[in-house]
């Protein structure tokens, strides 16, 4: 059982829920043991008319790993961080063939030769996951990976009335809301947001929304 007595919202927060699995998946409970589907859907349908193979990847929040290994499978040049070693230490030993992608990283204090360095950074669960005074910077943040023609996917939990927001995390965003947000860090959606519902038990309401930089200079 976890000991955790509150949702994560920190770095040492979610240490503390991967830790406290020991190593049983079933208790982290955004982990499922496989690729998310919105990005498997995206990356069939839409990915290879806009990111060639072998283009650079950031996965930011990568957890257990799947994710990166879809993306590394496909032919993309991966690198997949997240802010819990715990995290990447298992996912190492789950990918071991992989296991150089994976980098310990705090977000808000990412490598320089990271910046401005990825051709396409995929945004899974990460916005939602922080508090709602983040999202600005959190976007931020993110955004300072990509490179000057550079893509940001973000997939998120999505929620329609925006007078309603229950106690988080996760917590949930209008499409308006990742817009601003997004647009305050610098960033221009590229064609339409993408709301819809998952096929989970019961379905959760999900947008996918592509980004770019709203200046392609640096």
């Amino acid at each position: 059982m976890l000991t955790t007595t509150h949702p994560p919202v920190t770095a040492d927060d979610f240490e503390t829920i991967y830790a406290d699995a020991r190593g049983d998946a079933t208790q982290v409970p955004w982990a499922d043991g496989r690729p998310h589907p919105a990005l498997v859907t995206w990356l069939n349908a839409i990915a290879p008319s806009l990111v060639r193979c072998g283009a650079r990847v950031a996965v930011v929040g990568c957890g257990l790993g799947d994710d990166a290994v879809e993306l590394i499978r496909r032919g993309y040049d991966v690198t997949a961080f997240d802010c819990s070693p715990t995290a990447i230490e298992w996912a190492q030993r789950r990918f071991p063939a992989h296991g150089a992608a994976f980098s310990h990283a705090d977000l808000f204090s990412l490598p320089t030769r990271w910046h401005h360095r990825f051709d396409l950074v995929v945004e899974i669960n990460t916005v939602q996951a922080l508090p709602p005074t983040r999202r600005g910077d959190t976007l931020h943040a993110i955004a300072n990976l990509l490179s000057p023609r550079g893509m940001l996917l973000v997939i998120c939990r999505a929620r329609q009335d925006a007078s309603s927001l229950d106690a988080g995390p996760p917590w949930p965003l209008t499409e308006e809301e990742l817009l601003e947000a997004a647009a305050a860090a610098g960033l221009a959606v590229e064609g339409e947001p993408c709301t819809f519902r998952d096929s989970e038990t019961p379905p959760v309401l999900r947008t996918r929304a592509l980004f770019r930089r709203a200046t392609r200079s640096l």
